[in-house]
């Protein structure tokens, strides 16, 4: 039976029925790992011996026929702990020692059957829109030329080369989604007080501007993965919609000056085409983004890691010069321009004025070619943060306003994956899911890139 390429619901239900072992899937998958990693360079930990074993505790559970995620392997951004491994944050500055325990999110996955293949690559500290390290370059499965994304690009770059159907990522300011849409993957960030990221001390991560969110092959899968993460039972049944929904779409970049081009801006108007036929109403408008709100969101990226690297204790020496200036703006800021509640406060005054209106919202995912695959680690601080500004600047106002936001793949531009954004009012997961499962199902997309040996459900 082939088993690369089928989708975590698909695995699940193999393993739960009996029609295949867990033990058969992790080899399986491990071997695609081992096929493709020299190319991928989506790991910074792979877990063989550690996976097969956790494979074998699950098809020896009594209750391996209930397990939502029986035996579906998983790979773990390296900001996630996962006991018995170093949780390196994509740093050489950060503690080498292994995580006495699972992370409760990655905890959460293991009760419910899942495997941990390894931890996947990510930029240091997740600052930066490219993913790469001392030792390697996550390269983007549909065009080794280009970056998978970042900072969770690892973790996008193992899903779209089909090692595995299902990642764990995180996302401060785009860094579920903006990987997801360069690797033709849906990607989710959750909202309003659904799995936060949290520094050792328990305080909010970038002052609450990261979630937790998963990074998969389908929008069902994802919702599976969300009730799996949540400890819930809300996400999973996507409903159909059964009302006409207000659409604005817009392909306007919120806070830089930053040209779109034309495929990223017809692939936003697209998608509403494809909602006003499906029987909503669909309109352009644009958000009332402001300038109050870009310097609330440099501010607490900025500032947020000069915390972060205090927290962790980081060795600053160690640091990549462009994170090192970054911590270095962060500290500098924190003197003069201290981060408040009201910045925050005004753009969600702000958003939520703009959802009052409108049900949900669609944009582009990028508004130019995905970032070159080379050493961004070794290129300078602004050039990091003019290349990230200038080719995704969809995604951070999502992170300051707290909603629901998602990268959905639809379409193609030269082999390479054109996404969208849907983004909706607070507490409204469950509508972001419900209208990326109708884009899914009137454009159903390619769930891998080809050219890895992935087959399909």
């Amino acid at each position: 039976m082939e088993l690369v390429g089928r989708s975590a619901t698909g695995l699940a239900d193999l393993v739960r029925t009996g029609r295949s072992s867990a033990g058969e899937v992790a080899r399986a998958h491990l071997e695609q790992l081992a096929r493709v990693e020299h190319r991928l360079g989506a790991f910074v930990v792979t877990r063989r011996r550690a996976a097969l074993d956790e494979a074998a505790a699950v098809d020896a559970r009594p209750d391996r026929d209930r397990l939502p995620l029986a035996g579906v392997p998983v790979a773990i951004k390296d900001e996630i702990d996962v006991a018995g491994e170093p949780t390196r944050f994509g740093s050489l500055g950060t503690r080498s020692d292994v995580a006495r325990r699972d992370d409760p999110l990655v905890a959460r996955l293991r009760d419910a059957g899942a495997v941990v293949l390894g931890k996947a690559r990510s930029a240091e500290l997740g600052l930066w829109g490219a993913t790469d390290d001392a030792d390697g370059i996550t390269v983007n499965p549909w065009d080794p030329s280009r970056s998978a994304g970042g900072s969770s690009g690892g973790a996008a770059a193992a899903v779209a080369a089909g090692v595995v159907p299902l990642a764990l990522a995180t996302d401060g300011l785009g860094s579920v989604r903006i990987p997801a849409g360069a690797c033709g993957l849906f990607g989710i960030k959750p909202g309003a007080d659904l799995l936060p990221v949290l520094l050792p001390d328990g305080t909010p991560h970038w002052f609450g501007m990261t979630r937790h969110g998963p990074i998969t092959t389908t929008v069902a899968d994802a919702a599976l993965a969300l009730d799996v993460l949540a400890d819930a039972d809300r996400f999973g049944s996507l409903a159909p919609i059964d009302r006409r929904l207000a659409v604005a779409v817009s392909v306007r970049p919120p806070l830089v000056v930053a040209p779109v081009a034309a495929a990223w801006r017809e692939a936003a108007i697209e998608a509403g085409r494809l909602l006003h036929h499906a029987g909503h109403a669909v309109r352009r408008a644009d958000p009332a983004y402001d300038q109050r709100s870009a310097r609330a969101i440099v501010s607490r990226w900025a500032q947020g890691v000069a915390i972060e690297v205090e927290a962790l204790g980081v060795d600053l020496d160690k640091l990549q010069p462009r994170s090192r200036a970054h911590v270095a703006l962060g500290q500098r800021l924190a003197e003069g321009l201290p981060v408040t509640d009201a910045d925050a406060d005004h753009w969600r005054e702000r958003a939520a004025g703009f959802f009052a209106d409108h049900d949900v919202l669609i944009t582009p995912m990028a508004a130019r070619d995905h970032l070159p695959a080379v050493a961004w680690s070794r290129r300078s601080h602004p050039a990091n943060v003019a290349a990230g500004a200038l080719t995704y600047p969809f995604t951070a106002a999502w992170n300051l306003a707290d909603l629901p936001a998602a990268s959905v793949p639809l379409w193609q531009d030269r082999g390479r994956p054109l996404a969208v954004q849907i983004v909706a009012g607070p507490g409204r997961e469950e509508l972001v899911l419900a209208v990326a499962a109708l884009l899914e199902s009137l454009v159903p997309w390619a769930r891998h890139a080809p050219g890895w040996h992935v087959s399909a459900d």
